[in-house]
């Protein structure tokens, strides 16, 4: 699958070479960083400034803070909310060099011209980038799933279109990823059996009315809700990854006639909001990513991150180079994308239920009951902690979906960017004003 681009609108690696480049990073000495796995180190005059756009599943101040003492570069993290920071990067790639969010970002930010391709001959680890990346599924038996799975997206063709047949450059790194559903307190509603009984009907359930959120991003949240719909009995979907003008048009109607009636108590646009909304007791049950439902737990909220019977909702980390991103400051942009599969990253997201693309870097800094529980799918041997150091884990539970093998076995749909996604954004914005 190709994703159309103008050919020649991108300079690519003709115009960088238009650039003249000094030597100003080098690599020096290896930082380990608690294992045998090494970090290269910068070392220059003076520490190169990257500013990195990203969501708060990833800016978190504890990586920031590990990536500026391992690579002796500044960082600026700027978090935002999924449709304001998408904006921002499509129409101003100047105010960032590193983008971080999820695959369904890069058809709008290609297009737009905003990044730049990558160069895997510059990525320290990237044999080690599982297949998963590169081919959509973990196994051969597992379901591809519907929409834009990220090895559709991910090589850079010689005529500048995206698409799966490998090349030597990508547009974005794959790292972080997961499959994403709906988390529920089940102090409220009785907790469900994963892949048998948990179902993305229970969002349009009237016994929650004005007890239900949904994320407010028309990639990902339309999605949810198409699910939500169909799992209900309500509406079928010829491609339920690529909406028609008439299916959002019935799927809008369907969403509208609910709101209207008080189904729902609100859209979030960030962690922190959907976190919020669930701690306070606004709502029981919401379109979430893992962290909120790691975070909730910490603070004595029994939220269930739900295994729906009728597959998840996946999505893919990205992180792109701005275009307007030259010079030393693309090398520091590189030795930041080396860091994050370095091994440290990838642990430390682990333990908010995020999976990593070269996990076997990530598994020796990792306590063995921490790797059995968030990849293996065993029950805790230990109370384990999430990354904000609150116990997140019981001693003897098992994740809620299993393994990282089964969870990604069972994927419904990618985050996607339609083919009516202009559309989409009209109809979308209809839906949260109705």
């Amino acid at each position: 699958m190709k994703v159309p681009f103008k050919p020649g609108s991108r300079g690519g690696s003709e115009r960088m070479r238009t650039f003249s480049r000094r030597t100003f990073l080098k690599t020096g000495a290896a930082a380990i960083i608690g294992s045998q796995f090494a970090v290269p180190m910068i070392r220059a005059a003076s520490r190169p400034k990257l500013r990195v756009l990203g969501t708060h599943v990833t800016l978190r101040e504890e990586i920031r803070q590990q990536a500026q003492a391992d690579l002796g570069i500044d960082l600026e993290f700027s978090p935002g909310g999924d449709p304001d920071i998408l904006h921002q990067a499509s129409t101003h790639p100047d105010s960032f060099d590193v983008y971080e969010q999820w695959s369904n970002s890069i058809k709008v930010l290609w297009r737009a011209d905003s990044i730049q391709p990558i160069e895997t001959g510059r990525i320290q680890h990237w044999d080690e980038i599982n297949s998963l990346s590169k081919t959509g599924r973990l196994t051969p038996a597992a379901r591809l799933g519907a929409g834009d799975s990220p090895h559709k997206l991910l090589f850079v063709q010689p005529d500048q279109s995206l698409g799966s047949p490998a090349t030597d450059r990508i547009s974005f790194l794959p790292y972080v990823h997961n499959v994403d559903a709906f988390g529920y307190n089940s102090a409220h509603i009785p907790k469900g059996t994963a892949y048998e009984s948990e179902s993305w009907a229970w969002l349009l359930d009237e016994r929650y009315r004005g007890k239900v959120a949904l994320i407010n991003e028309p990639s990902i949240g339309i999605f949810d809700a198409a699910l939500a719909v169909r799992a209900k009995g309500l509406m079928e979907f010829a491609d339920i990854g690529n909406l028609t003008r008439a299916e959002i048009d019935r799927l809008i109607a369907v969403l509208l006639a609910y709101k209207r009636r008080g189904q729902f108590r609100g859209f979030w646009s960030s962690v922190p909001r959907s976190i919020e909304l669930m701690s306070s007791g606004e709502v029981v049950i919401e379109s979430m990513f893992s962290p909120a439902a790691s975070e909730l737990n910490g603070m004595g909220v029994p939220c269930i991150y739900a295994a729906p019977k009728e597959g998840y909702r996946a999505w893919h980390g990205v992180m792109c180079l701005s275009a307007q991103t030259l010079g030393p400051v693309r090398d520091a942009a590189y030795e930041y994308m080396n860091w994050w599969l370095s091994g440290w990253p990838g642990a430390f997201i682990a333990r908010q239920g995020y999976y990593i693309s070269n996990p076997q870097r990530a598994r020796p800094l990792m306590k063995p009951e921490e790797w059995d529980y968030w990849y293996a799918g065993q029950p805790a041997a230990i109370p384990l902690y999430g990354t904000d150091g609150k116990r997140c884990v019981a001693q003897g539970e098992t994740r809620n979906g299993g393994s990282y093998t089964r969870r990604f076995e069972n994927v419904a749909v990618w985050n996607t960017v339609i083919d009516q996604y202009e559309y989409l954004l009209q109809r979308w914005k209809e839906l949260l004003l109705g």
